[in-house]
Parts: structure tokens; sequence; C-alpha cells
């Protein structure tokens, strides 16, 4: 299964696999009957979770119901325990939207959804995030989660999402980083899709976040909390919902 779902990510486009994906899951389900862990975003439990990753996939990751990884399942908790979100009205932004969340998001009568994407088949708005197409000023919450590392100008999709926010707003945007690394790396010599494998960790990624990826989301104008929630849960818990032990909540407020 491991080798079937690498070779799948890395050579099934993205847009085919969001539209048929969760079907096929759903089929290969009833072979992971279980307790042992559970999904937090469908209320699903299974024996484990499915792996997932493009080169060296990653045990336990993929709800086979809903396919939330491991940081939408804690993405999701953190919004019960340490946000107004699930109750409180807002306008929400959902770039790239993941498709664990959206039904549900759409289900939720505090909000007002709008899910916005290029080329996302799930996604209603079609929309470029260096050119955002709303007014500043427009959304209470916005969510954009592993986008950064694709476009072009990092700094400029920043702004737009700081600008289409209200006073007083946040936004939730995370991206994949090495720790290792105390500064982003970004070499514009570094172009095929080979050395970009090789150097960002994926063939479509344009740089590798280090440690200092708060502080380019300040450049942009926000004030970020970086929330190491993960850390706070106990032990049993992590492990029944297969966290991530070391992933930063970016959470990002518009003054």
């Amino acid at each position: 299964m491991k080798h079937l779902i690498s070779f799948v990510i890395r050579h099934v486009p993205r847009r085919y696999l969001q539209r048929v994906s969760h079907v096929a899951m759903r089929a290969v389900s009833v072979f992971y009957r279980g307790d042992k862990v559970a999904c937090p975003v469908c209320g699903s439990h299974f024996s484990k979770f499915l792996p997932y990753g493009r080169t060296n996939p990653r045990e336990n990751a993929l709800c086979p119901s809903c396919l939330a990884l491991e940081r939408h399942r804690l993405m999701w908790l953190y919004l019960q325990k340490k946000t107004n979100f699930f109750t409180a009205p807002h306008k929400l932004l959902h770039v790239a939207p993941e498709h664990c969340f959206i039904h549900r998001f759409e289900a939720m009568k505090n909000l007002d959804y709008v899910t916005a994407d290029i080329e996302s088949p799930l996604a209603k708005v079609k929309m470029d995030i260096h050119r955002i197409p709303f007014p500043a000023d427009t959304f209470d919450v916005a969510f954009c989660n592993h986008v950064m590392e694709h476009v072009d100008d990092d700094l400029q999709a920043m702004r737009e999402l700081h600008r289409v926010l209200k006073p007083g707003g946040w936004a939730i945007i995370q991206s994949p980083m090495d720790t290792r690394l105390e500064h982003t790396f970004q070499d514009p010599a570094i172009t095929s899709p080979a050395d970009r494998e090789k150097h960002y960790w994926q063939d479509d990624h344009q740089r590798l976040y280090g440690r200092d990826y708060g502080r380019r989301l300040e450049r942009a104008g926000f004030r970020v909390t970086e929330d190491r929630f993960v850390m706070e849960l106990d032990p049993p818990t992590v492990q029944r919902y297969a966290l991530p032990r070391e992933e930063i909540i970016y959470l990002c407020r518009k003054g």
C-alpha cells in the first residue's frame, strides 16, 4: 500500500486525485477496521491510518474516511480548543481547500464560506493568490495551508492574505519546513523538477522554509503567534489521533 500510494501521488495530477481519491479510500477503509486510532475531523476510527507521502510515505498518516492528514487533525483540534471558529460568525476564505474540511465547513451555520484556488476542482472561486479578487477588509478568517511553498512570490501572497482580512481578523498559514534551517532556502538557479525535489522536498516547490517562516509572515504585516499546541497535549491524545509531534501552528493576526 505504501508504494502504491507513493506512485499515485507522484504520477496522477492533483486535480484528478481530488475528484476520485475519497471514493477509492473509502473502499480501502474496510481493511483498516479497528479502534487504535481515531480521526477528530470525521469521528471514524481504525486499526491504523494509511501511509502517505511522495517519496518516503509516512506511516499512520491518512484517514481513509475523510482524507485528513496529521496536520489536518491537529488543526481541527486547535480550532476546537483554542479559537471561537465553531461558535462565532465568520466570513471565511479557504485557499486550496482540503477535502476533509470542505463539506463540514459548508454545513456550519456560523460561516459565510468561500473556497478558492488557481486550479482545484474543489474550489468555487478560481484565483491567483498573488492577486486575490476581493476588496480589502473582507474576511474574518483565512486558511491557507501548504500553498506558500508553491507560489512564485510568497511575500506577495502573504501580503494579499493580510490585505483581505478585516482588522482583528486572523489566519492559519501552514507550510512544510525544515527546522534544521535557520533561514528559508531559495535559489533561482534551482529550476528543474529533479533539483527542486532534491533541495525543496518536492518537484513543484519553489523554496524550503526554515525557522524564519514566522518572520516572513511578519514581513507581510501579520502579528504572528507560533503556537506549539501539539506539545501541550498528553501523549495518549497525540498517539490516538496520530498527530504531528513537532508541528507549530502559525496563527497570523491583522492588527
